[in-house]
């Protein structure tokens, strides 16, 4: 590697963003919101000080998540927070980073193009992308390149990436934009429908992450939230209980569990009979809603458990890949999809 330039690993999600610098590991983890002013059209603050906006913005400031569904949604905005948080981790060097980027599975080509031409338009001299089941079963510490099955299911904040994974590809994978936002949306209805109170995201979000699960708890867990109530437009404080939760995420979990059990059936009986043995293994935030694992256990039989470091897995993974993008270059890496675009 130069003296005057690192490569860098970026886990572009939709909640949030993890840079990876080879030698140094993760040094940035960020949430993907974006503030700017209206008016001017000048770039206010990136990452966890935007994020603190989050529907508390006056009229012409606006806060928003420039990906949608682990795609982008805004262009210039991802660029222009692509451009801040590469601004924030490297110093100045000769030559431009080579980025590479992690996208979801199910990605379009139009899409892909733009994560490229984000990340060049952004400072890149090259831009490479891996798929996230890929990255994450690597940081999981998954040895993809032997002839053996492995399943990942990585729950993010947009998208749900399932794949089944055997001598360094994809062997069946399923992409759906049902994930970690769809939690907090279904919370939010489940509160207005049973309760009468309107609550907001960043609430719906504190009550997944402390009682939300998907799994009966061996003790039932309650948690006092605060919301308008609707009949009378006024504040209103009350409990909401843990089985509660189960009842909001019904719908949600059900469609991941019917996409772990379609990429199931569509596996060769070989590599299932492989994963059956080796086990599933999670990653990403949704992942982490409690009794994720057990629900997936119960439904398919197969031992399934959390990676260490969910969140962090498939920037992990991305960063151990960053050795390999000279055999990227050459078009040897056996990922796939192995494009890179020069400019």
């Amino acid at each position: 590697m130069s003296l005057f330039t690192k490569d860098i690993g970026i886990d572009l999600g939709t909640a949030s963003v993890l840079v990876y610098i080879k030698g140094k590991g993760v040094v940035l983890r960020e949430p993907s919101v974006v503030a700017m002013d209206k008016n001017t059209g000048k770039l206010l603050k990136v990452g966890t000080e935007a994020e603190a906006m989050l529907g508390r913005t006056p009229g012409n400031i606006v806060a928003m998540r420039p990906l949608r569904d682990g795609v982008i949604s805004d262009y210039d905005m991802t660029e222009r927070m692509l451009k801040e948080f590469i601004k924030k981790v490297t110093t100045f060097s000769l030559f431009k980073p080579r980025l590479l980027i992690c996208v979801p599975s199910g990605i379009t080509e139009v899409e892909e193009r733009a994560v490229v031409d984000a990340g060049i338009q952004a400072g890149a001299r090259r831009a490479y992308l891996i798929e996230e089941p890929v990255a994450a079963a690597i940081g999981a510490g998954i040895d993809i390149t032997k002839p053996d099955g492995h399943m990942v299911v990585d729950i993010g904040g947009g998208t749900a990436d399932i794949a089944v994974i055997s001598l360094g590809g994809v062997v069946e994978s399923a992409s759906i934009k049902t994930a970690g936002d769809k939690f907090d949306e279904a919370v939010v209805k489940y509160i207005r429908r049973k309760h009468n109170v309107l609550i907001g995201d960043r609430t719906a979000e504190e009550l997944k992450k402390t009682i939300g699960c998907v799994f009966p708890r061996p003790e039932e867990v309650t948690m006092e939230i605060k919301g308008r109530c609707l009949m009378t437009g006024l504040p209103r404080v009350f409990s909401v209980s843990s089985s509660e939760m189960i009842e909001a995420f019904e719908e949600v979990s059900s469609r991941i569990l019917e996409a772990v059990h379609a990429v199931l059936e569509r596996t060769p009986p070989e590599l299932v009979a492989d994963i059956s043995t080796n086990g599933i293994v999670m990653t990403g935030g949704g992942s982490l809603v409690w009794g994720f694992d057990k629900l997936i256990e119960s439904h398919t039989g197969i031992e399934t458990h959390v990676a260490d470091d969910a969140i962090s897995c498939v920037a992990f993974g991305t960063g151990k890949s960053l050795d390999s993008l000279d055999q990227m270059q050459d078009g040897t890496m056996n990922l796939s999809r192995r494009r890179q675009m020069n400019y």
